[in-house]
């Protein structure tokens, strides 16, 4: 199999949300991922990207395949150097937001990946998740 290299997306504004959501529908491709669960890390990568657009001056999406016992996967990590969120757990849960949103986009991501991370203070926010493929039966 041709595992894509690692592939890492600047956020900077909403424009390059639609950059991050190709990257990561193409990264998923070449893993083999099916439809169903490409959309799920495509829609994580979504939010996460519109995270970092939304609350923070820049940040990064950093895409990286990840080996498991006989399976692979897709390692997504979102950086920044913001504010940091003031109450991790509760934006982990969802309900939480700054501006007016549903407070739902880390929360969806949880839910929506396999694995999932999230420290955040003063310097800055990582959330780290990840995704594994399905074994063909």
């Amino acid at each position: 199999m041709n595992l894509p290299p690692n592939t890492v997306i600047s956020v900077r504004d909403v424009v390059d949300v639609e950059r991050a959501r190709r990257g990561a529908r193409d990264f998923t491709h070449h893993l083999g991922f099916d439809r169903f669960d490409t959309e799920k890390v495509v829609l994580a990568v979504s939010e996460l990207a519109t995270n970092l657009a939304r609350y923070a001056t820049s940040g990064e999406i950093d895409l990286r395949t990840i080996h498991g016992q006989q399976r692979l996967g897709i390692h997504v990590e979102s950086r920044d150097q913001g504010p940091g969120i003031v109450d991790v757990a509760a934006a982990a849960r969802g309900g939480s937001s700054r501006n007016g949103g549903l407070g739902s986009g880390l929360a969806g991501v949880r839910r929506l990946m396999d694995d999932f991370e999230l420290t955040s203070g003063p310097s800055g926010t990582t959330v780290i998740c990840r995704k594994w493929r399905k074994t063909a039966a």
